[in-house]
């Protein structure tokens, strides 16, 4: 899907900042415009290597006012990760689970009359079709309109008056989803008071899903559609700031012990915390990496090692698990790590893990990892969130080689929920 992307507008901060593992920083969410709780799909004990690092290569794959939104989930790399939240939309507004993700752009919801749309979730929610008749305030958005015209930098061949502005995306999994384009109102809570919220809507055009295939239309692990925080005009976020409903601004925290979280939009007041600046010109939220520390020591890496051609940086990303180094970093890390277990044997689990048996505290037997960022940032990585537990004495490590996952062997910098549990991120998009 071709989209017209503002990049020029954004703004470059990206400020990172450690929480502790028990509580968030102080972070002032009730100064925010809009907040959503979110969740983590998977909270369950079962242990399964394979589901998330399959969602981890479908999401690869797809990566392409003040309010709050709870997230769901709770970013385990053990249980495969996504978190997803709660909106309402249409008036009646009626609810429906979607996945927030910082790596897409457009909200789209399955609607009335798809075809091989998922009919139930293994997840235990109740999935709902949007219907754009049922709405008193929706609209068709045409091809003709300035949204079309933007969102494919410029006129659709073929366009008439009345005719839908049509969307197609086709993921790297083969998976895809296709529909047209309307405008509704999307409830939200806005920020009233002191742990306070009421119900606030805002004109959101979206995709209205009428064809869903490969991992789309199943049943497993399925959600109502997907909430994009991606840079690109046609992302909600764009569409309430060109709206002067909010600034465009976010944050989120993320609870690593009790699941889920919660997104912040709009005018976010953070505490004085170092700031590191977002790469620009990139289609994802990239930043500089410097270099990485074990245990006290710098790794000795070549000086373009985070560079990849046209892709600059290094990716954070919401919707990712695990965390995913190119070869030469993976290659000169993991032994560093492994270094004051001589006694350890690394095996290979579901043909793709590297793991090893161990008893005792991983935290007191293994270094400390630190990332070091654009202007003295640093991110702290412990034992514990980089190694995880798959039964009592069986461990296995969190890095991943990005050029033996990728199907190009690209070897992309990227790292998702198991670094970021313990920090908030607050991305300014434009002053």
């Amino acid at each position: 899907m071709s989209v017209g992307m503002d990049l020029w507008r954004l703004a470059y901060s990206l400020l990172l900042f450690l929480a502790s593992s028990s509580s968030y920083i102080a972070v002032d969410f009730v100064r925010a415009n809009v907040v959503f709780p979110v969740e983590h799909k998977f909270k369950g004990l079962e242990r399964n290597l394979s589901a998330f690092k399959a969602h981890d290569v479908r999401r690869h794959g797809r990566t392409l006012f003040d309010v709050d939104l709870k997230l769901g989930g709770n970013g385990q790399p053990t249980e495969t990760g996504l978190y997803f939240a709660k909106i309402g939309i249409g008036s009646p507004s009626k609810q429906y689970y979607v996945q927030v993700d910082t790596g897409s752009d457009i909200l789209w919801v399955n609607c009335i009359g798809c075809s091989r749309c998922p009919k139930k979730s293994s997840l235990g929610i109740e999935l709902t079709l949007y219907d754009p008749k049922s709405s008193s305030t929706s609209s068709l958005v045409t091809c003709d309109q300035d949204f079309c015209n933007s969102t494919y930098d410029g006129p659709l061949a073929g366009c008439r008056p009345g005719l839908a502005c049509q969307y197609n995306v086709v993921y790297g999994d083969g998976s895809s989803t296709s529909g047209y384009f309307v405008e509704d109102n999307v409830q939200l809570d806005q920020v009233t008071g002191n742990l306070q919220t009421a119900p606030a809507n805002g004109s959101i055009i979206f995709g209205c899903g009428s064809k869903q295939s490969g991992e789309l239309g199943s049943s497993s692990e399925a959600l109502d559609g997907i909430l994009g925080f991606g840079q690109a005009n046609s992302s909600m976020i764009s569409q309430l700031a060109s709206a002067g409903k909010l600034k465009k601004m976010f944050a989120h925290c993320l609870d690593n012990i009790h699941g889920g979280g919660i997104f912040a939009i709009g005018q976010v007041v953070h505490p004085k915390v170092n700031t590191t600046p977002l790469v620009p010109n990139q289609a994802h939220y990239n930043v500089v990496l410097k270099d990485i520390e074990v245990g006290g020591d710098v790794l000795s890496l070549p000086s373009d090692t985070f560079e990849n051609g046209l892709r600059k940086g290094t990716i954070i990303d919401s919707g990712t698990t695990l965390a995913y180094l190119p070869e030469v970093v993976y290659e000169t890390l993991i032994p560093k790590i492994m270094a004051q277990q001589h006694g350890l044997t690394l095996h290979t689990v579901e043909d793709q893990f590297s793991c090893f048996q161990y008893i005792g505290n991983v935290d007191d037997g293994f270094p400390t990892v630190k990332f070091h960022f654009d202007r003295s940032l640093s991110l702290t990585v412990y034992p514990h969130e980089y190694l995880f537990q798959i039964r009592d004495d069986l461990w296995c490590i969190g890095w991943q080689n990005s050029g033996i996952q990728s199907k190009d062997g690209s070897q992309m910098t990227l790292l998702g929920e198991i670094e970021k549990m313990r920090i908030t991120i607050i991305q300014i998009l434009d002053f």
